[in-house]
């Protein structure tokens, strides 16, 4: 994402806002700050950049019922990093440890205002159009200043030789499928974003693909023993290798990560529930080495092969007709479509022996 230049970043030269609603409080309402003086420090004494940090802040006192949801989701409380790292070993009741999260995993969290008035943190903040609040988010400024490095180029069509996802080509964006709930949450604590039913499922919109709902030979063949995705999907998606985390010689935190490569690869459901019964499902490898924090330490994360590396993957590239479902032959006895051993860095098996298939469908 191209980055805004320093005055584009706090520029509000219209008078869109100062008419708009949200500007009844005035700035010092909500940013707090000093009134009655022209002196530029003095008047920022006491100013607070993100009104909105602590679980909606004074957003909450116009939007009650929205900030009280948005405390609990997954966008807020990154709940996902907490249960999986914990998974792994990291110790959040260490002070000295808790310190390293903040610093260099909490960029992704989301507040109200780094959805509707600005770019979130993880693209380095400023202003999306000046100040105005903006209902429906910006796609390209928002949703894919989190989402842009795996899921926009996937559902855009901007990995090589890849078409996009069929939605987007049909003028179908992310608030089509994903409900506000999705994004401010509906209450409950989710440990991680597969934490309940699949929301969207597929067969909301498809309910004739289910087993024995239609006429479709393949849907009911495989039953529930596909991801959707696993034929649906278009082509190669990105994997990521080799985070590391650290400071540089100005104690400025930094994140140093392997060049992306684009995989296709078939695993086994590491987690088979009722609400994803699958046996089979599209995985992608995570960035996630044993020593991630090893510029910290040695050992941060003790049980770090608790976890997989290659990961359950919700791939964003559904195409009707695909290279693997042409014909029953394009996926059943292709070992290279399969993650197998020979796949997975001798370092990693143990932590991958659940998605790991040793037995090829012929």
């Amino acid at each position: 994402m191209p980055p805004l230049e320093a005055w584009e970043k706090v520029f509000i030269g219209s008078d869109t806002f100062l008419k708009d609603v949200h500007n009844t409080p005035n700035c010092i309402g909500c940013h707090g700050g000093q009134p009655g003086t022209d002196d530029k420090v003095a008047a920022h004494k006491g100013v607070v950049r993100d009104p909105s940090a602590d679980k909606g802040g004074v957003c909450a006192n116009c939007h009650g019922e929205i900030a009280k949801t948005s405390a609990t989701s997954l966008h807020y409380t990154i709940n996902g990093y907490y249960t999986i790292l914990g998974q792994r070993g990291f110790d959040f009741n260490d002070p000295k440890k808790a310190e390293i999260f903040d610093r260099h995993c909490t960029s992704c969290h989301a507040t109200c205002g780094q959805c509707h008035i600005s770019r979130p943190t993880s693209a380095d903040g400023g202003l999306v159009k000046e100040h105005q609040v903006k209902s429906i988010v910006s796609l390209s400024d928002t949703c894919l200043g989190c989402h842009g490095g795996r899921v926009g180029p996937e559902f855009m069509g901007k990995n090589p030789g890849v078409p996009g996802d069929v939605h987007w080509t049909k003028g179908i964006n992310c608030f089509k499928c994903h409900n506000m709930t999705q994004f401010h949450g509906d209450g409950t604590l989710y440990a991680h974003r597969y934490d309940g039913k699949p929301a969207p499922s597929c067969l909301d919109c498809h309910p004739d693909a289910a087993p024995g709902k239609g006429q479709v030979m393949q849907h009911n063949i495989h039953g529930d023993k596909l991801d959707c995705r696993v034929c649906h999907s278009a082509g190669a998606y990105k994997s990521c290798w080799n985070c590391h985390v650290g400071l540089d010689k100005e104690g400025l935190p930094y994140r140093k990560l392997d060049p992306s490569v684009l995989t296709f690869k078939i695993g086994k459901n590491p987690n088979p529930t009722p609400d994803r019964p699958w046996e089979y499902v599209l995985v992608r490898h995570i960035p996630v080495p044993a020593d991630i924090f090893g510029y910290y330490g040695d050992n941060m994360l003790p049980n770090w092969a608790s976890v997989p590396t290659w990961k359950y993957a919700t791939v964003h590239n559904i195409q009707k007709i695909t290279p693997q479902n042409k014909d029953c032959k394009n996926c059943h006895g292709h070992p290279e479509l399969f993650l197998t051993e020979k796949d997975v860095d001798p370092a990693e098996l143990e932590a991958n022996r659940a998605v790991i298939v040793t037995e090829i469908p012929k």
